[in-house]
């Protein structure tokens, strides 16, 4: 039997999709809500739908309002491909890409700059009991196609800004899934309040200010094999007052201002993920931040190699910490740390950079976590994807530096440090700390 609740865009009699798409799911909307109007009927009800986007690009100049449970929009290809690189060749050399644009099932955001939920591609806002329930998107590609001048100075395709998002949840949510995505050139890509069992799994979002904020307060939510990377002034992965969270197999590249930050967030876990940075702070546990799992992650932090990035950073120092802590109970155990970066770009000048920082709260758990450093002399090439490769495969013999393993400071007490740096490379009271030094190799 033919199901009457699957669409698909280019099919549906009522408006352009290639010229506004968003005018044409409204409708599709619109005549879901219409056909299932009743809730209850011999135990059946809204089963909600299904809306198809075939390969192809979307001018989206409508915002599309969600206000139904149970509806899933799908593509055919995440199409993602890097608009950052592309706007940084000379644009005389453009006839000669094999490809210009992003590609697959294409949604271009054509709406006006907007702050918060204006300048969404797709507002998810429903009132009254119970919550929207099971959306979904699936295997298409959202694309905010320029981003504009923000008063840097830096050239318009660079500042990471343009006042839109690809999708703001603003209505508390259970059981939404954002899977197989592609998000570009967006001021913020996921936006999302209130959620309750949210799947973000394995998605590309990338060259957004920021990529993925769970806002308001959740729980029981996971961010699972992304390929993330935001702007210097944005988030990668951030999080607030969110409970049993867990972020974990994720690449996270550079660029954003961190690569995982909580904020009041507790009993949650950011495991097996390879975060790689240019600044400081790459990991964030703030605002009383407690009883977390920081296990076996690789962090790395070198320096920005691309000449069009070059000077560009996201104001903290390297008296921050790659991890910084301001809570309680948490364990940071099995952690690879490298730092590769220039001794003369320190900062402050003369300092020894600290790995993990315990700056407030009791009872923190740090054991058997390495740390890798290297003094290289900064280097910088015009080839995003050819300069950022040699920085990542370059393993020859150079000198460490001196460093800060584990820097506790006054207001973090009772803590555990075990394995985790040599006696002078950890900084702690060891009258209000328990300390356990790596032991030394004597030559």
């Amino acid at each position: 039997m033919a199901s009457n609740n699957r669409y698909d865009v280019t099919a549906w009699p009522v408006g352009n999709p290639a010229k506004d798409v968003g005018e044409v799911i409204n409708s599709i909307i619109a005549d879901i809500k219409a056909r299932q109007s009743a809730t209850d009927v011999d135990n059946d009800g809204k089963p909600g739908a299904v809306i198809y986007l075939p390969p192809g690009d979307y001018h989206l100049r409508t915002q599309v309002l969600i206000d139904v449970s149970f509806l899933r929009i799908e593509g055919s290809g995440h199409g993602f491909t890097s608009s950052s690189i592309r706007f940084n060749v000379p644009q005389e050399e453009w006839p000669d890409l094999h490809e210009l644009w992003p590609g697959g099932s294409r949604i271009i955001v054509d709406l006006p700059a907007g702050e918060g939920a204006g300048g969404a591609a797709f507002l998810v806002e429903r009132d009254g009991s119970p919550r929207i329930s099971s959306v979904e998107f699936a295997n298409f590609c959202i694309d905010g196609l320029h981003f504009t001048a923000d008063g840097t100075g830096r050239h318009p395709e660079n500042t990471y800004a343009n006042g839109k998002t690809g999708i703001h949840v603003a209505s508390a949510n259970d059981s939404f899934r954002i899977t197989d995505m592609g998000f570009v050139y967006l001021e913020n890509a996921l936006t999302i309040h209130k959620a309750d069992a949210l799947s973000i799994h394995h998605n590309f979002i990338a060259e957004c200010g920021s990529c993925i904020e769970l806002r308001g307060w959740g729980q029981a939510s996971k961010i699972t094999d992304n390929l993330v990377g935001a702007g210097p002034s944005g988030h990668s992965i951030y999080a607030e007052n969110h409970g049993g969270l867990l972020v974990t197999a994720n690449n996270v590249f550079p660029r954003g201002s961190s690569s995982v930050r909580f904020h009041g967030v507790t009993r949650s876990s950011i495991t097996n993920n390879r975060l790689h940075s240019f600044y400081p702070g790459m990991v964030l546990l703030e605002a009383n931040s407690s009883e977390n799992l920081v296990a076996t992650n690789h962090f790395l932090r070198d320096h920005e190699p691309w000449t069009p990035f070059q000077g560009v950073d996201n104001g903290q120092d390297d008296l921050t910490g790659m991890l910084s802590i301001s809570g309680s109970g948490n364990t940071v155990t099995a952690n690879h740390f490298s730092l590769v970066i220039d001794s003369g770009s320190i900062r402050p000048a003369g300092v020894a950079p600290v790995i993990i920082r315990l700056r407030e709260g009791a009872g923190n758990f740090v054991s058997t976590n390495h740390t890798v450093t290297k003094d290289v002399a900064a280097t910088s090439s015009d080839s995003c994807f050819e300069a950022q490769v040699d920085a990542l495969l370059a393993t020859d013999a150079a000198a460490g530096l001196t460093v800060a393993t584990v820097q506790v400071d006054p207001g973090s007490v009772r803590n555990t440090i075990l394995d985790s740096g040599t006696e002078t490379q950890v900084a702690a009271d060891r009258a209000a700390n328990a300390v356990r030094a790596t032991p030394t190799v004597g030559f």
